[in-house]
């Protein structure tokens, strides 16, 4: 009698794996709920190809997200200062903060490329001057750019 069974999930099951996965499983958990509820098929030498290619080309998508990436850095970090003018009143303290809005809205009127701003960390900022903000453009690329606050 065997004791696991190879089969290609059509659908995520819980606490098992995610669609397009494959999967070892009991003979009898197979035969009995994952098959007849068509949450996954037997595997054959012809879906194992298909698998596998699908992991090429997953392989390569991530590949080429990551090169868009740098390519996105590199023109971040050529133009390398942003300016942002903010209401200023006494001693350089400008009025309220900038934010990571402000920035985005800055790097795409100047770079023209748009950024997550949800992926930019900035430092406390309440006066004028020159800060370093860091954009997160991939989990393996990190572009460090430079604020200028300037008064209105």
């Amino acid at each position: 009698m065997k004791k696991r069974v190879q089969l290609l999930l059509n659908q995520d099951v819980r606490k098992l794996g995610k669609s397009g996965e494959l999967v070892d499983v009991a003979p009898g958990y197979a035969r009995n709920y994952l098959i007849p509820q068509k949450m996954a098929v037997p595997t054959t030498p012809g879906i194992l190809k298909q698998v596998e290619l699908r992991k090429q080309q997953e392989l390569e998508r991530i590949a080429q997200m990551k090169r868009d990436a740098e390519a996105q850095k590199t023109a971040l970090e050529t133009i390398g200062r942003y300016r942002i003018q903010k209401q200023v009143g006494e001693g350089d303290a400008i009025f309220g903060t900038v934010t990571d809005r402000d920035v985005a809205a800055a790097i795409q009127e100047t770079a023209g490329q748009e950024v997550d701003r949800h992926e930019i960390t900035l430092p406390e900022i309440n006066k004028t001057g020159f800060y370093k903000a860091q954009i997160k453009l991939h989990p393996e690329v990190t572009a460090q750019v430079e604020i200028h606050v300037t008064p209105l």
